[in-house]
């Protein structure tokens, strides 16, 4: 099997040749790499991830002068906008991938205002680049996927706030109805596109857990978002049936388990295990459902030994069993406190496993 094929059978419970590695190091640990290693290879190259994204549709960037003016607060001045208008804030260099986020819709309060707001145009985008990427990702024996994380619920409260979108979700407002139409549309769109370019898996997800209760009840739920998300997969499936659809969610998501396989998920990530068992998530779903991650970045990856993590990753690969359904990895991205020596022994934990 190359890399693609080994992947696509692990995560199909098809059985595999080798336990494939997955991981992003924060910046200060992309430094010990480098100078561990002397290596100019990027990390998906030296450790052998094995896949690639192909990029989204292409939409022209928002223009800063436009997105600031309509907050009427005054933002940081490094604050930037993505597509839909949002304010991102940064943080320290160590919090990398957070920031304080400003929400243009925060103080609508018509459906007039909202329809009024220029959402991105995926329709008009260009999506040429696409089938090239996923052939150039095939050629080098890699999977192509493509990635769609915060795809309706994120992207929504990202632009009206949480509290506000809670609040119209609970009122029944058509506000809520209308935006979350607008962002599934648009989701379904994308999805569309990548399926139709070839890609391998699609990467869906919005945070719908917290450590240790779920974000809303099944009944909000499955009455606004599991619908949509739904309706992205079969856009998907309707252009390429075998399609993987990956789901991310952080936090605990047990009792959403069963939604999600109903809206059409193949495998759940991260599982963390601060949040979830994965012995016990395997025992009820691990024929219909697999799974990434189990190695948990709030506990054994930064205050862990590296016999600890070896020890972490065989445990959870042996529950998982010779059929696979397991890729085991970080449940998150490495911070400035994990140890290079336990990314090592992560790595040396899989390959051992491989060549067991």
């Amino acid at each position: 099997m190359n890399p693609r094929e080994n992947l696509l059978s692990l995560m199909r419970r098809t059985g595999y040749e080798w336990a494939p590695v997955d991981m992003e190091l924060c910046p200060s640990l992309e430094a010990d790499f480098r100078a561990m290693t002397d290596s100019t290879l990027s990390i998906a190259d030296y450790f052998g991830i094995p896949y690639r994204y192909a990029a989204d549709r292409k939409v022209p960037a928002r223009d800063p002068v436009e997105a600031r003016a309509r907050f009427a607060q005054v933002l940081h001045p490094d604050t930037h906008f993505d597509v839909w208008g949002i304010g991102h804030e940064p943080g320290s260099a160590k919090a990398m991938h957070m920031t304080r986020m400003h929400h243009p819709l925060k103080h609508a309060s018509s459906l007039d205002e909202l329809k009024a707001y220029p959402l991105p145009d995926f329709q008009a985008a260009d999506a040429s680049h696409q089938k090239g990427q996923v052939d150039e990702i095939h050629s080098r024996g890699l999977a192509a996927g493509g990635g769609m994380a915060c795809t309706i619920w994120e992207t929504a409260w990202y632009m009206r706030s949480m509290e506000e979108l809670m609040a119209d979700m609970m009122a029944d407002d058509p506000m809520a109805e209308w935006l979350l139409d607008a962002i599934t549309e648009r989701s379904a769109l994308r999805a569309a596109s990548f399926a139709e370019a070839g890609v391998d898996c699609l990467f869906l997800g919005d945070d719908i857990g917290m450590q240790h209760n779920i974000m809303m009840s099944r009944d909000l739920y499955n009455t606004w978002l599991q619908p949509r998300l739904k309706r992205v997969i079969r856009a998907a499936r309707a252009v390429k049936p075998d399609i993987l659809i990956f789901y991310h969610s952080c936090g605990f998501v047990t009792p959403f388990i069963p939604d999600l396989l109903d809206a059409g998920i193949d495998v759940l990530n991260p599982v963390q295990p601060e949040c979830m068992t994965f012995g016990e998530l395997h025992s009820l779903y691990g024929d219909v459902l697999s799974f990434h991650g189990t190695l948990g970045t709030q506990t054994t990856m930064p205050f862990g030994t590296a016999d600890d993590v070896r020890a972490t990753v065989s445990r959870n690969l042996a529950i998982a069993g010779p059929k696979g359904g397991l890729w085991v990895a970080p449940t998150h991205l490495l911070e400035p406190e994990v140890p290079m020596a336990n990314v090592m022994a992560y790595v040396d934990a899989c390959r051992d496993w491989g060549n067991a």
